[in-house]
């Protein structure tokens, strides 16, 4: 099936198409998200939020870009409504811990990246924890495209940025990723 039949099937509700699309593009998704939140129950959360919301806006969709651009560019925002809901609720618990006694902790007591290789756990938890500390819109470039393998066009047409100020976010976080990991690197070389 071709993406624009599939648009259009989408567009008549049919269900099968739902199916198909969500078949060949959660993968993708879910790594996409998980990237960024560094949480398994949320990025499945999010991953399952952006397709209910493609099957409820597809008509909405302008065919300005394709439909897996459309799909990724709905699964960042809602991964970064997510971090941004968390960054609140922290701070909240924070100033009043007796408010929500029961709720999750950070995310950073222990990493479990589901591609990763155990003998590099230990240098990608360092680096992803790295990655959460720059700003947001360094930290989304940076993920797309060195963790999730994306090229600059996509993540310009996912970001809506023109490709100059993509190339200046990445330089950036290239540099304060480096400037962050030194002191890791020296420490492990004495």
């Amino acid at each position: 099936m071709n993406e624009q039949e599939l648009i259009q099937q989408l567009k008549q509700r049919n269900e099968s198409a739902f199916r198909w699309m969500v078949e060949n593009y959660r993968n993708r998704v879910y790594s996409t998200v998980f990237n960024i939140l560094q949480d398994r129950e949320e990025a499945e959360d999010v991953a399952q939020e952006t397709f209910i919301q493609v099957f409820e806006s597809v008509n909405s969709f302008k065919e300005q870009s394709s439909l897996s651009t459309w799909i990724y560019r709905i699964a960042v925002r809602k991964a970064l409504d997510k971090i941004r809901r968390r960054k609140t609720r922290q701070k909240l618990n924070q100033l009043l811990p007796w408010w929500m006694p029961n709720e999750k902790k950070s995310a950073g007591t222990s990493f479990n990246h589901p591609g990763i290789l155990i003998e590099n756990k230990e240098k990608a938890a360092v680096l992803f924890k790295a990655i959460k500390l720059l700003p947001e819109q360094q930290q989304l470039v940076f993920t797309l495209i060195k963790v999730q393998g994306m090229n600059y066009e996509e993540t310009c047409a996912i970001l809506q940025k023109n490709v100059k100020a993509v190339e200046s976010l990445m330089s950036r976080a290239t540099v304060n990723l480096q400037k962050k990991l030194e002191g890791y690197y020296k420490n492990l070389n004495k």
